[in-house]
């Protein structure tokens, strides 16, 4: 699916089809236009021989080493049957060296795995973002008999991911789909901010009843607007913790990878004062973040809620004071602002008034960027 996403977006099928060719594995790849719930997608398949043999990692890394394959395709390749592999070691509690590659070894995922990367390289792609993963449910058979939906090795691979089960009682994600985005994508969440140039809508094998089986490609160009960051919110009003047991919540919730807290004072019901606690979360880390909140709070609850936010893309740069070398966040939009901790440390080691070095470090930096 991931291959005829790409080439629906405009990926060049003459040079996937020679990198393919190039393996030697005596299988015909083909793609071909058709449609899943009124929706036009690419179909590419794999045909080859019936074959019984298992392959390990070396063998697989042998095989994509003597194809020719972009040098960068090449190794983002290389770089996913590895992660593919350390998956499969840590399920079965083996040397990587020793993983039989059943299903993911076959020679229709090989094909699956170079052509996405020859595919991406194709379109001249820099940076890879992936939506929130639905694994699907149900169970699956595999050579290991029946098992949960997503299988073992797609749980590990997509750890510290975020990941939710929709639609149809089947297995959405595969080991091989796993490894794909977990060891391309730079992030995961919200799409960010772009100029859309292309898509691309890939088909899969089936075609389900309530929605369209497809994988959907947007290609774009990054612009200067504010990008758009996924983010969970977790609140809890308390009303029986003393400051400094806040004061340390906060702290910790900070050291955990918290993106912001704040304490606003509230009344509950019955009149009484409170705090009520804010944090702002990626959404990968708000499980661990609520963990601490209650091992940290008197809070029996708290609230978790889904959000975005807009961050303007920001920059660093330093600035030569009187007082020493000052670093300086801007945006291109104008704004800027200088480092507090640069700000403070000069401060207490000049002896001078923090509003004085940061009033130099403003100076400084109009004149620098004029």
């Amino acid at each position: 699916m991931t291959v005829g996403a790409l080439l629906d977006a405009g990926a060049d099928w003459h040079v996937l089809e020679t990198a393919l060719a190039s393996l030697n594995l005596g299988a015909t790849c083909r793609v071909e236009k058709t449609k899943r719930k009124g929706i036009a997608a690419s179909k590419f398949t794999v045909t080859h021989e019936e074959q019984k043999k298992h392959r390990h990692l070396p063998h697989i890394e042998k095989i994509i080493s003597a194809g020719e394959i972009p040098a960068k395709a090449r190794a983002n390749a290389l770089a996913v049957f590895r992660r593919l592999g350390e998956a499969e070691a840590e399920t079965h509690d083996i040397p990587i060296e020793k993983v039989h590659f059943h299903e993911v070894g076959a020679i229709d995922s090989i094909c699956d795995i170079v052509g996405a990367c020859v595919a991406i390289d194709s379109l001249g792609v820099e940076e890879i973002y992936c939506s929130r993963i639905n694994v699907g449910s149900g169970t699956v058979e595999t050579e290991h008999g029946t098992l949960p939906v997503p299988a073992p090795a797609t749980a590990r691979l997509l750890k510290d991911r975020p990941i939710y089960s929709a639609g149809p009682q089947t297995e959405l994600t595969t080991p091989t789909g796993a490894a794909l985005v977990t060891t391309l994508a730079q992030g995961f969440g919200a799409l960010p901010s772009v100029r859309m140039l292309a898509q691309g809508f890939g088909a899969g094998d089936k075609d389900f009843p309530m929605q369209a089986n497809v994988l959907r490609v947007l290609v774009g160009e990054r612009t200067q607007a504010s990008e758009a960051t996924s983010v969970t919110i977790l609140e809890a009003n308390i009303d029986d913790s003393t400051p400094q047991v806040l004061g340390y919540a906060m702290e910790r919730l900070f050291a955990e990878g918290a993106l912001d807290v704040t304490l606003t004072p509230v009344f509950m019901k019955k009149n009484r004062p409170a705090t009520l606690i804010s944090v702002i979360a990626a959404p990968e880390t708000a499980e661990e973040l609520a963990g601490v909140l209650f091992a940290e709070t008197s809070t029996l609850g708290l609230r978790m809620i889904s959000a975005e936010r807009r961050v303007l893309a920001r920059q660093i740069a330093e600035v030569e004071t009187s007082f020493g070398t000052i670093r300086v966040k801007y945006n291109d939009r104008g704004g800027f602002t200088p480092e507090y901790e640069d700000c403070r440390r000069l401060a207490a080691e000049k002896g001078v008034p923090l509003r004085v070095v940061i009033g130099e470090a403003n100076e400084a930096f109009s004149k620098q960027s004029r």
